[in-house]
C-alpha cells in the first residue's frame, strides 16, 4: 500500500517571457528530494512561453458564429448540459453564452483544434482563458515531452536531485477499467485522445472516473495509472487559482470576463508547482491515494 503526499509550491504569477526554469528551480530547491514527482501546470508553462492568443483581434467565420449562438446556447444549455450532469449555474451561463466574444473564441478553436474540439463547451483542444487577463487564451503545448525533459535535466544539473517531472492539464481523463481516454489532443503515452466532445460526453454521461490529464513525463518510466493518481493529488492540492472557469474568475474580481488585468492576476496566490512524494516526509499530507 503506497501513500502519496502533496506539497503545493506558491510562486509569483508567470507572465509571458517569464524565466520559468529559474522560477521552478528556485521554488523547489529547498523542498525537493530524490524520488519526488514535480508536477507542473501546462497553463502556467504556456503562459510563460507566450503560447497565448489575444482573441479580440480575431474575425469569426460563419461556422464559429453558428456554434456560439445555437450549439452553445441551446444544445449545451439545455440538452447536453443536462446529459453531462453540468450544474444548474453552469447550464444557465451556457444559455447566456456571449455570442460576439464566444464566436471569436470558437474561431480560434476551429483553427487550432478542429470541429470536434470546437463543439466542447470549454477548454476546446486545451485552449483555455482561465487565469489569463483580457481576451487572452492559452494554447496547448506543442512539445510537452521536450519541455518536461528540459526541466528534469535542469533540476538534476543545478540541484543534483533525481526526480520525475510531470506536466499536467486540468482537462479530464476518464477511466473505464484499464482504458484511459480524454478529449485533450496531446495526452501522455497510455492515455488515448478520442474525438474531443465525444470523449467528454461519454465520460460524463456514464460517470466514469475523471482525473486531470498528464501530458508528459520525464525522469523515468511511469505508467498512465500512476501518473493519473499523481496528477489528481497535485490538482486537489493546487486548487483552482483565480477561478476554475473564465466566469468564476470574472465573478471573483467583480468585473466582466474581459475586464481582468495582469495586475489583478498578480495579486492572487498561484501554485503552478506541486511536489508529490511517496513518503511521510512532507510537513502536512494534503491528500492521499492507495
Amino acid at each position: 500500500m503506497t501513500k502519496y503526499y502533496a506539497l503545493p509550491v506558491a510562486t509569483e504569477y508567470w507572465k509571458p517571457g517569464e524565466k520559468y526554469l529559474n522560477g521552478i528551480l528556485g521554488a523547489v530547491e529547498k523542498r525537493v528530494v530524490n524520488g519526488d514527482f514535480v508536477v507542473i501546470s501546462e497553463k502556467a508553462l504556456s503562459t510563460a512561453t507566450g503560447n497565448i492568443i489575444d482573441e479580440s483581434s480575431v474575425s469569426p467565420g460563419f461556422n464559429a458564429k453558428l456554434i456560439s449562438s445555437l450549439w452553445m446556447r441551446i444544445t449545451w444549455g439545455y440538452f447536453l448540459g443536462a446529459l453531462c450532469r453540468l450544474g444548474p449555474r453552469l447550464r444557465q451561463r451556457l444559455r447566456e453564452y456571449p455570442i460576439e466574444a464566444g464566436s471569436r473564441h470558437k474561431q480560434i478553436a476551429l483553427q487550432h483544434a478542429g470541429l470536434l474540439q470546437a463543439l466542447m463547451w470549454g477548454s476546446e483542444g486545451g485552449i483555455d482563458g482561465s487565469n489569463l487577463p483580457y481576451s487572452y487564451v492559452s494554447l496547448t503545448l506543442n512539445k510537452p515531452y521536450a519541455m518536461a525533459e528540459e526541466i528534469h535535466q535542469q533540476i538534476w544539473l543545478k540541484l543534483k536531485k533525481k526526480v520525475f517531472v510531470i506536466i499536467v492539464d486540468t482537462d479530464k481523463t476518464y477511466s473505464f477499467r484499464n482504458f484511459y481516454f480524454t478529449p485533450h489532443p496531446k495526452p501522455m503515452k497510455g492515455i488515448h485522445s478520442l474525438g474531443g466532445v465525444t470523449a467528454y460526453i461519454i465520460g460524463r454521461m456514464f460517470k466514469f472516473r475523471k482525473r486531470p490529464t498528464p501530458l508528459a513525463v520525464a525522469g523515468g518510466r511511469l505508467q498512465a495509472k500512476e501518473a493519473l493518481k499523481i496528477a489528481n493529488i497535485a490538482d486537489r492540492a493546487r486548487g483552482p487559482g483565480s477561478g476554475a472557469t473564465v466566469w468564476d474568475m470574472a465573478a471573483r474580481f467583480h468585473v466582466s470576463a474581459t475586464g481582468i488585468s495582469w495586475d489583478m492576476l498578480s495579486k492572487v496566490k498561484h501554485k503552478p508547482i506541486v511536489i508529490v512524494r511517496k513518503s511521510a516526509v512532507a510537513k502536512k499530507p494534503i491528500s492521499a491515494e492507495h
